[in-house]
């Protein structure tokens, strides 16, 4: 009896999962379908779903008008370059927080936390007037910098307790066997915390990449990733859908293709440590 119990339980769990990941992908999925669509299909009432004149035009249109390798390349560049330079001011930081922690350690990580929170658009104007002074804007310095102030908080505090969960006494014992600060963060912290360290690069290229905001406020036309790409598609004339989804498949089947690969590795790190 509690063995049918337990397999009932089960198998409703899994119709829910399947059911929660499904209306999760449905609007990428809609948003497949409406891009093999007409510009009179994509706006019909009722809505075709499989059933319809499927064609290609809507991304031979988008190439001809758009750049789109321009648009990809700065996107790598902006989300690669915050990724990288984020990393590499958080190790460090994390570290000296999990394992050679102040009394003010937790208000820091509380602190840098609610930055977070700040509206977006509240400091718009200070950072825009500061890009025009340093020349940053529509560069993709500016870009980068700005991406990885942001996701710097997000950073420190998968870090920071991703290496919680390594003993400190592996560190001691290296400084006892003459390794320098540096090679201890190099050599022992590093590989010991690669799965954390690898889902924490994962998660900051998808934020990075799916910025909106500070993208089309600080670009134009020399620096501006897909975001912006997908923009150019809402005109005063109006939204052209097929087009627009178009323009969105090919924005993020890069990022949805990375995460399809790495889809082990990130659980991996975001479980690091869960199971002692």
């Amino acid at each position: 009896m509690a063995r049918a119990v337990k397999t009932q339980r089960k198998a409703i769990n899994t119709a829910l999962a399947w059911a929660v990941g499904l209306l999760i992908f449905f609007p990428i999925l809609w948003t497949i379908l409406t891009s093999f669509k007409t510009e009179a299909q994509a706006i019909s009432d009722p809505p075709v779903f499989l059933f319809f004149d499927w064609t290609l035009e809507n991304y031979a249109v988008v190439q001809e008008r758009s750049n789109y390798m321009r648009f990809l390349w700065n996107s790598v560049i902006i989300a690669g370059g915050s990724t990288i330079l984020g990393t590499i001011i958080a190790i460090p930081a994390a570290w000296s927080m999990a394992f050679v922690p102040s009394k003010r350690t937790k208000d820091i990580l509380l602190w840098m936390l609610s930055t977070k929170m700040l509206p977006a658009v509240g400091v718009l104007y200070p950072i825009y007037l500061l890009f025009i002074k340093l020349g940053w804007l529509d560069s993709r310095v500016g870009l980068i910098i700005v991406l990885m102030l942001i996701n710097l908080p997000i950073i420190v505090w998968m870090l920071y307790t991703y290496f919680r969960e390594i003993p400190g006494e592996i560190l001691e014992a290296a400084r006892m066997d003459g390794a320098s600060l540096r090679e201890e963060i190099l050599y022992v912290l590093t590989p010991m915390a690669v799965p954390g360290i690898a889902s924490t690069i994962l998660l900051n290229i998808i934020l990075a990449w799916n910025e909106p905001f500070w993208t089309l406020n600080l670009t134009a036309a020399k620096a501006a990733p897909l975001t912006a790409f997908i923009a150019s598609y809402s005109s005063p004339e109006g939204l052209f859908y097929a087009k627009l989804s178009a323009a969105s498949v090919m924005a993020i089947a890069p990022i949805l293709i990375m995460g399809w690969f790495s889809q082990k590795q990130l659980v991996r790190g975001l479980t690091f440590g869960a199971v002692k």
